[in-house]
């Protein structure tokens, strides 16, 4: 018989983070009397089954010593394999009905688990790859905005090591990883020399970064979205700051009260006007769909100056954003679970084509060796 697998964790800064929302998922799905396997991954990469009643504190160090070795094959009737176990154990695939996956950044959320689920035939929850790779990629989510015609933020690439004329004048600038959550390894600096020093320093920003001008007086608004059974968005939330935090919304700020984004200080749902609200609505829905949004994501918005502007998209958001779901439209977490698992079985995220490769263009080839000259 079949289960619905949780997969968390992951080769990622927000590892910890991931856990407890795997944990979460995990526990409400049991609870819904769904029969869950809790899938690992560890900081090193390996994958482990383990049991869904473990707590945040058991995976401080790493897999429980309970938990069991599994291998992900990434071809087709591949999936999760448990490793074989003395001289003359066999290896077996789990049998899986899909995987909710709740990896946030890194690999889980930047469209390689997804690719590798796509290429073993495993249904899952949450962005697609081509989605998880665009939310995930801040320059190019930008280019898709500005193609649709939404507002935000003025974006630029830093290159540290020829960091130029600022394009945007002079500073504060905000400097982000171009490819990371929304939190770690973000900096406020005063001007573009100290943006382009920070980046040939920081851990984070190895892969590339991103400058945007740095709106002091600006705050924050979120919306969820999710896709199944229609396309449906949250209440709106203001995040607020934590007394004495730094001068943008940090990882302490949303990840460090005890329950990952359940526990973040916030205004829920948010105090705004009825016409604000309609725009940040129908801006949040035309954000959607230009990413081909699927599951539930979290758009966050800035406010500044009056002016909306979208700052980016959480394909895979923390806690899955559950705690959005309240009035007007209040979605039990459970029912939020299983609505993306049966999302996940009923609108796959890719399957592939092999149509007109017919042999034709080979057989019309000749010889390799005459190619090459």
């Amino acid at each position: 018989m079949s289960q619905a697998a949780v997969v968390f964790g992951g080769p990622s800064p927000e590892h910890d983070v991931s856990v407890l929302t795997g944990l979460q998922a995990a526990r409400a799905l049991v609870q819904a009397g769904v029969d869950v396997q809790p899938i690992y991954w560890g900081k090193n990469a390996g994958f482990y089954a383990v049991d869904a009643g473990l707590e945040a504190a058991d995976f401080a160090d790493g897999a429980p010593r309970s938990a069991r070795e599994l291998r992900l094959l990434a071809c087709p009737d591949g999936g999760f394999v448990v490793a074989k176990g003395g001289i003359m154990g066999r290896e077996r695939t789990l049998e899986l009905s899909a995987a909710v996956i709740c990896c946030h950044g890194g690999p889980g959320e930047d469209g390689t688990l997804q690719a590798a689920f796509d290429l073993a035939g495993l249904a899952y929850t949450g962005p697609t790859v081509a989605g998880a790779a665009l939310g995930m990629d801040k320059l190019a989510f930008g280019g898709v905005l500005d193609a649709v015609g939404v507002a935000h933020l003025p974006r630029w690439v830093l290159d540290p090591d020829a960091p130029g004329v600022a394009p945007g004048g002079a500073g504060p600038f905000i400097v982000k990883p171009r490819f990371g959550g929304s939190s770690i390894g973000i900096e406020v600096v005063a001007d573009w020399e100290t943006a382009a020093s920070y980046a040939r320093s920081s851990v984070h920003l190895r892969r590339g970064a991103v400058v945007e001008p740095y709106c002091a007086d600006a705050f924050d608004l979120n919306v969820a979205v999710r896709t199944w059974p229609q396309v449906q968005l949250s209440a709106i939330e203001r995040p607020l700051r934590s007394p004495g935090s730094a001068e943008i919304l940090g990882y302490g700020d949303k990840y460090l009260g005890g329950e990952g984004m359940l526990s973040a200080p916030r205004e829920l749902p948010a105090r705004i006007e009825a016409a604000f609200e309609d725009l940040l609505r129908r801006t949040a829905l035309a954000t959607a769909s230009a990413v081909q949004a699927r599951g539930v994501a979290r758009i966050d918005f800035l406010v500044a100056d009056d002016e909306l502007l979208v700052n980016e998209i959480n394909t895979i958001p923390g806690s899955l954003a559950r705690y959005l779901w309240v009035d007007p439209s209040p979605v039990e977490f459970t029912r939020l679970l299983t609505d993306m698992l049966d999302e996940a079985a009923r609108r796959p995220s890719r399957r592939y084509d092999a149509t007109g490769a017919d042999g034709s263009a080979l057989r019309a080839a000749g010889s390799i060796a005459g190619k090459l000259g």
